[in-house]
């Protein structure tokens, strides 16, 4: 198993939905591809998770390196719960949640980014997090990078000394 990332966003104002429906949008804006075949994953008859695929627009089916799996989750699955804050120095009063689970970086880093920043255009509250490292990205530090000449290694840097 690589390396795991996370949307972080308050508790409040999660639905899968409305993540589904900003993730639609902003694999359209990154000039993405979005493979979803609406498989809901059920616990006792309510739903728990989908599952999305998401690749660079050239995908080429021999190279796996330009797509990531993505996993949705419902707010009352107990994945999302998110207690780091300490960890990552984010405000513990502010209640946050573990959406959209990036199942592998390594190799994906590319579109990732190009995802993340039309993700965080979206919900610009929210919070990026490669979950080995101890920072999160905002919406001012994804700006950044994605103005900056690209670096594959980006998501594996502080966003503060980049």
């Amino acid at each position: 198993m690589g390396t795991t990332a996370f949307f972080l966003t308050e508790r409040e104002k999660y639905t899968p939905e409305k993540f589904l429906s900003d993730t639609m949008i902003a694999v359209f804006n990154s000039d993405n591809r979005l493979i979803f075949d609406n498989h809901k994953n059920l616990e006792n008859g309510i739903f728990s998770s989908t599952t999305l695929n998401i690749l660079a627009h050239s995908y080429n089916s021999e190279e796996n390196n330009h797509q990531f799996i993505m996993y949705v989750k419902a707010k009352e699955n107990k994945s999302v719960i998110f207690s780091d804050y300490e960890d990552l120095d984010l405000d513990p009063n502010y209640e946050l949640i573990r959406v959209g689970t990036i199942e592998e970086v390594f190799g994906a880093e590319g579109v990732i980014l190009s995802f993340v920043y039309e993700y965080l255009n979206l919900n610009r509250s929210d919070y990026f997090w490669v979950a080995d490292y101890d920072w999160v990205f905002t919406w001012e530090d994804i700006q950044k990078i994605h103005s900056m000449t690209y670096d594959s290694d980006w998501c594996y840097k502080d966003p503060k000394m980049i």
